[in-house]
C-alpha cells in the first residue's frame, strides 16, 4: 500500500472513529437525562414520550455507529481489494472505451455500489421505524421506490456523465464541466417538482378553507408571490412530518405533508410557512447556490488536477491515461465524502445562523408573538421523538438547526425586543 493509500486508510478509520464517538457521546447524555423530565420542556412533554424519545435516540445512535462502521468497511474493501479495476477492465471489454461505453461503465458500478446500503435501509425502515410507530410503509412499496430510484438515477445520470466525459476533450475542460453540471442541477430543480416527485407520492392542492386563506394572506403580506400549496401523502411511508419549498420560479410550490397538517393547528402551520419564505426572502438560497457552486467548482479543479496525476489512479490500481477521466469521477466520489465529513461543522453553523434568521422573520410575520412557531416546534420534536436533549458538541457537529431551547430562547428574546 502506496503513501496516499495510507493516508486514505487513516481518513477511513478516523471518520468511523470520531463518528462512533459523537454518537456515543450523544447517546450516554441522553441516556442520563432518562430518570426525570429536565428543566424546560416539562411544560409540553410528558414523562412517557419523553422516555420515548430517549429510547428512540439511543435506538437510532447506536444503527448509526454500526452504519458508519459497515460502511467503511465496504468502502474499504471496494477500494483496496483491486475489485473496481478488475470491474473496469471486464466491463470495457465489452462496453468499450468510447464515451458511451464510459459513462455505462460508470453508471452499473455506481448502481452496484448502492446495493451494500440495501441491507442497512431495510432493517431502519422495517425493524427500527416500525418498533416506534413511524413506518407506514409496505415491503411492496419499499422494493416499487428502490426500482423507481435506480430507473430515475439512471435516466438522469447517464447524459450527465457522458456530457462529462465529452467535455474531457477541451483545454480547461474541468472549468466547462463546471458550467455543464451546474447548469443541469438548476434545471433539475425545476423539473423535479414537476416529473420525479409525482412519481413517489400524490400530491393534492390544498382545499380551500381556514389553512389556505390563512397562508394564502401571509404571502400577501410578506410580499412573498405563492401560486399553488400542496399537500403530500407523506403517511403512506411514514408517520414523521415536514414542510418544504421545492421549485423554481413558476414550478416553485409549498409542500406540507399530510402528517403535518393533522399534527399542527392553521396558526401553527402559518408560523411555519412564515419560516420557510424568510428562507427566500432574506436570501439564503441564492446564498447555498453561491456556496454550492464554489464548492463544485473547487471540486471540479481538484479532478482536473487528480486526472493530470498518474499517482492517483494508480493507487488504486488503474492504468493511467489523463484522457480517461470515468477512473477519477469514480474514485473522486468514493472519496469525496471522507473530505467533506471534516467540514460538517462548517456547513452545519451556517445553515444554524440561516434557521435563527428564518425564525426571526417567521416571528416578525406573526405580528411579534412567538407561541405559534414555538408551539409547532414543541408539537414537531414531540410526533417525530426529536433529541430534547442533544450534547452541545454532537449538536454543534452535525445539527443543521438550532436545538429546541436555543430556538426558544432567541424567539423570546426577539420578542421582548420594542
Amino acid at each position: 500500500m502506496d503513501v496516499f493509500c495510507t493516508f486514505v486508510a487513516a481518513l477511513i478509520v478516523l471518520r468511523a472513529a470520531l463518528s462512533v464517538a459523537l454518537d456515543t457521546l450523544n447517546r450516554n447524555y441522553a441516556l442520563s437525562h432518562s430518570d426525570a423530565l429536565p428543566r424546560g420542556i416539562d411544560g409540553f412533554v410528558d414523562s412517557e414520550t419523553f422516555a420515548k424519545s430517549i429510547r428512540y435516540t439511543s435506538v437510532t445512535s447506536r444503527f448509526s455507529s454500526f452504519e458508519i462502521v459497515y460502511d467503511s468497511i465496504i468502502l474499504a474493501i471496494v477500494l483496496f481489494s483491486g475489485v473496481l479495476p478488475w470491474a473496469f477492465r471486464g466491463l470495457e471489454s465489452v462496453l468499450g472505451y468510447g464515451v458511451f461505453g464510459q459513462a455505462a461503465i460508470l453508471l452499473i458500478i455506481s448502481l452496484v455500489l448502492d446495493i451494500p446500503e440495501l441491507p442497512t435501509d431495510w432493517w431502519h425502515t422495517f425493524r427500527i421505524e416500525t418498533q416506534f410507530g413511524f413506518n407506514k410503509s409496505t415491503k411492496a412499496l419499499w422494493i416499487a421506490d428502490k426500482i423507481k430510484g435506480v430507473l430515475v438515477s439512471a435516466l438522469l445520470m447517464y447524459p450527465l456523465i457522458c456530457g462529462l466525459l465529452y467535455i474531457v476533450r477541451m483545454p480547461l475542460w474541468w472549468v466547462f464541466g463546471f458550467v455543464f453540471v451546474f447548469a443541469f442541477q438548476l434545471v433539475l430543480m425545476v423539473v423535479y417538482p414537476l416529473w420525479i416527485m409525482p412519481l413517489f407520492n400524490k400530491f393534492t392542492p390544498l382545499p380551500d378553507g381556514e389553512l389556505k386563506d390563512r397562508l394564502m394572506s401571509l404571502a400577501d403580506r410578506t410580499g412573498f408571490h405563492l401560486a399553488s400549496i400542496y399537500v403530500m401523502d407523506g403517511s403512506k411511508r411514514s408517520g414523521h412530518s415536514n414542510a418544504f419549498f421545492t421549485g423554481l420560479g413558476k414550478s416553485r410550490r409549498v409542500v406540507l405533508f399530510d402528517t403535518l397538517v393533522k399534527q399542527l393547528t392553521p396558526e401553527e402551520l402559518e408560523a411555519v410557512l412564515a419560516h420557510e419564505i424568510g428562507h427566500y426572502k432574506l436570501g439564503h438560497i441564492p446564498k447555498m447556490l453561491v456556496v454550492a457552486s464554489v464548492m463544485t467548482l473547487a471540486a471540479f479543479a481538484i479532478i482536473g488536477w487528480l486526472a493530470a496525476s498518474a499517482w492517483f489512479t494508480a493507487s488504486f490500481g488503474f492504468s493511467y491515461d489523463p484522457q480517461r477521466l470515468a477512473p477519477v469521477l469514480l474514485l473522486f466520489g468514493l472519496l469525496g465524502g471522507l473530505a467533506s465529513f471534516w467540514f460538517t461543522p462548517l456547513a452545519a453553523m451556517l445553515s444554524r445562523r440561516h434557521e435563527y434568521q428564518a425564525d426571526a422573520f417567521s416571528l416578525n410575520a406573526m405580528q411579534n408573538d412567538p407561541k405559534p412557531l414555538i408551539g409547532a416546534l414543541r408539537k414537531l420534536h414531540v410526533e417525530n421523538l426529536g433529541n430534547l436533549v442533544p450534547h452541545p458538541i454532537y449538536s454543534a457537529f452535525h445539527y443543521s438547526h438550532p436545538t429546541l431551547p436555543e430556538r426558544e430562547a432567541a424567539l423570546n428574546a426577539g420578542a421582548a425586543k420594542p
